[in-house]
């Protein structure tokens, strides 16, 4: 299975455990970062590496 490049709001909701409103202010402070730093985004989605590197979570295929 290749790597996605970006994530829900379920899948951020899921990986967090926690609502789904809470995972779309995770998101949007993400995004946020991310325009600031001169990158496109987004709405409803979040670059799944860069949400990995923030939050100290793993994504499933690393160990």
């Amino acid at each position: 299975m290749t790597e996605k490049n970006f994530l829900t709001v379920g899948e951020v909701a899921e990986i967090l455990c926690v609502s789904e409103s809470y995972a779309y202010k995770v998101m949007s402070q993400l995004n946020r970062e991310l325009k600031d730093m001169g990158y496109w985004t987004v709405s409803g989605r979040v670059n799944s590496k860069y949400f990995y590197e923030r939050t100290c979570y793993q994504g499933n295929d690393k160990n």
